[in-house]
């Protein structure tokens, strides 16, 4: 890698056109391993942690041209976080084509969600640790995948609520799933927890549950929370 027409390829004003979640051309399969080695490295070391040296000897690629293609470490956070929010959506999308039960499609975007994220747990940690680092541009650029996701939940739930004649709050609905899904990967064991197909399984059964069949709610009075003596 260094050669005028490679770097032109890789400029970063063009840095949208690389993030292909199925790379095509030598060009992208090698940006898509150096996203690998980033992540692997912020995820032991955290983003502060991190230097560009230790992303180019994890990467093989000279400290030289790291900062040539990539100009700081900031923008390879961006780039790793950008290629993960935009493959979940991605795949989330081809998945729920020709979907039409709103149930069937909550089970479709939990296992989804679980299914990428238990197999690129690393990801996963770098999203929820170092979610505040970018700053400027690049967080702006993240927060608008971010927007989507969020937004394709909301649709799938009110959907579920208009064709089921069902009363919850969407929103607190949706902050409920997002929290049972990622902090899965802190707490999954292999060894001993089902696969992603069935703890999305599993993990339907009991959201859709609670939205399906909610209880009445009350207000918690204070003696509530007193320990009794």
């Amino acid at each position: 890698m260094g050669s005028p027409s490679t770097a032109s390829r890789i400029s970063p004003r063009r840095h949208r056109s690389v993030l292909a979640p199925a790379p095509a051309t030598r060009f992208d399969r090698r940006l898509a391993e150096i996203l690998i080695h980033a992540t692997e490295v912020f995820c032991k070391k955290g983003y502060e942690g991190a230097s560009m040296r230790d992303l180019s000897r994890a990467s093989g690629m000279s400290l030289a041209g790291m900062y040539y293609y990539f100009e700081s470490k900031e923008r390879l956070l961006f780039l790793i976080q950008k290629h993960t929010f935009t493959t979940i959506v991605q795949r989330l999308k081809a998945r729920l084509d020709g979907v039409s039960d709103p149930e069937q499609q909550i089970r479709v975007f939990i296992l989804n969600h679980l299914e990428y994220f238990l197999a690129n747990q690393a990801a996963m940690k770098v999203l929820s640790h170092e979610a505040e680092a970018l700053k400027n541009g690049f967080a702006a650029d993240l927060a608008a995948i971010k927007r989507e996701y969020y937004r394709i939940c909301v649709g799938l739930l009110d959907e579920l609520k208009c064709d089921r004649g069902l009363q919850f709050s969407t929103r607190i609905a949706v902050l409920s799933l997002f929290g049972m899904m990622n902090w899965i990967y802190t707490w999954h064991n292999s060894r001993v927890d089902a696969n992603a197909e069935q703890l999305a399984c599993e993990m339907s059964d009991i959201f859709l549950r609670g939205v399906m069949r909610p209880g009445k709610g009350r207000r918690w009075a204070k003696q509530d929370f007193r320990s009794e003596r």
